[in-house]
């Protein structure tokens, strides 16, 4: 499911991608990772609530 979304993305907006990579670049490394635990936790209570 995640590379049918992804690929979805590439496809219909791909210099969006690239805009999105360019501000991942931008930032610094402790806040990519806050980042990317945030997404984390916010997928695992997406699932615990659907799974319930």
């Amino acid at each position: 499911m995640v590379l049918v979304i992804e690929g979805l993305v590439y496809a219909l907006a791909p210099s969006l991608v690239e805009r999105m990579l360019e501000a991942l670049r931008a930032m610094p490394l402790e806040t990519r990772r806050t980042l990317g635990l945030a997404t984390l936790a916010s997928g695992l209570i997406l699932l615990w609530i659907f799974r319930n």
